[in-house]
């Protein structure tokens, strides 16, 4: 099987997400994606985040309606920070000998992957594969080659699947929430209707920082999407 694998905190998960899943589905010819919501992300700070179980249930309400999706949670029930080393090894062990593993990307993380953990070994395992806006160039591989090795990169950059413009981020979700502005449309009503009856995202954390502008239409990483930086 062809398997698209989409990780990030998914705080709250959104239609751009989708629609990442959607491209990569078609353009990869896969046969499903699955989603990982993080239940630590390295780089977040824990106060920034929804409970781990709503973020986890937004995600599987989300793709309810999407037979090529799945939610699976085994970053939730490991221990410790999510790094990505430790849910491919995972997931490689549980799959078929045959089976392909493409890692969704933000086209603009590829300048942060070699400073991800055990990267080498990571890219032996699994395919990344950034998901790039319309008409933003890829970034210099100069630094992905010395990681990974310049036929590496060159595969890596060559996958890159283009997405079509959608300016949506988690974080503009939460502040929308906080101001008590709709939500409608930016991401899908069964989670808009869960984030109203549990409560979430009422109150903005007054101490984080400016969130960053979304990138690849706003499935970015990590408020949103793909994955993030993870030092060795």
């Amino acid at each position: 099987m062809r398997l698209g694998l989409l990780g990030g905190s998914f705080n709250p998960i959104h239609t751009a997400h989708l629609r990442m899943a959607a491209a990569a589905r078609e353009a990869l010819r896969l046969d499903r994606v699955i989603f990982i919501p993080a239940r630590m992300p390295p780089h977040k700070r824990s106060g920034d985040l929804a409970p781990e179980s709503d973020r986890l249930e937004m995600a599987r309400l989300a793709v309810a309606a999407e037979p090529a999706c799945e939610v699976s949670d085994i970053e939730m029930r490991r221990p410790g920070p999510s790094y990505t080393i430790d849910t491919i090894e995972a997931l490689r062990r549980a799959s078929a000998p045959g089976d392909e593993l493409f890692f969704l990307i933000g086209a603009d993380t590829l300048l942060e992957l070699p400073m991800w953990r055990q990267i080498g070994r990571l890219a032996a395992l699994c395919k990344f594969t950034p998901m790039a806006r319309p008409g933003v160039p890829p970034p210099d591989g100069g630094a992905l080659a010395d990681a990974v090795g310049r036929e590496e990169a060159q595969a890596i950059l060559a996958r890159a699947v283009p997405l079509p413009p959608l300016d949506i981020s988690s974080s503009d979700i939460r502040r929308r929430v906080a101001e008590g502005r709709p939500i409608g449309g930016l991401t899908p009503p069964a989670v808009e209707d869960y984030i109203r009856r549990r409560g979430l995202y009422r109150r903005l954390n007054p101490a984080a920082p400016a969130p960053p502008p979304p990138c690849c239409g706003g499935a970015s990483p990590p408020s949103s999407g793909p994955r993030r930086p993870e030092p060795a």
